[in-house]
């Protein structure tokens, strides 16, 4: 909740501007593919992330209007965070499980 409160409007800039210059038809669009894909998941029962998906909805309608207006350098460096952040939140819990056993709650 704080790296929301304390990112959110980064994200929001991020997602609306950044990679691809969106009009109102294009958010309708990326948001109805978005709820789409999350239902079905849903419905099944699988795992995703939200804000993958709609990146990847974003991206898709961006490349729909022209495959060079998307900015894809951005894309690259959010799809390089997503591979750093696995590891690196595996790594955060493993430590937090050292220290828990160090102390003696587990």
């Amino acid at each position: 909740m704080l790296g929301t409160l304390n990112g959110g409007w980064k994200i929001i800039k991020t997602m609306g501007q950044k990679i691809f210059k969106m009009q109102a038809v294009h958010g309708f669009a990326a948001q109805s593919s978005t709820a789409g894909v999350i239902l079905s998941a849903s419905l099944f029962g699988a795992p995703i992330s939200t804000t993958q998906v709609i990146t990847s909805s974003i991206l898709g309608v961006g490349s729909s209007k022209r495959f060079s207006a998307v900015r894809w350098g951005v894309a690259g460096n959010m799809v390089l965070a997503w591979l750093v952040t696995i590891p690196a939140a595996g790594l955060a819990a493993g430590l937090c499980m050292f220290l828990f056993k160090l102390i003696g709650l587990v």
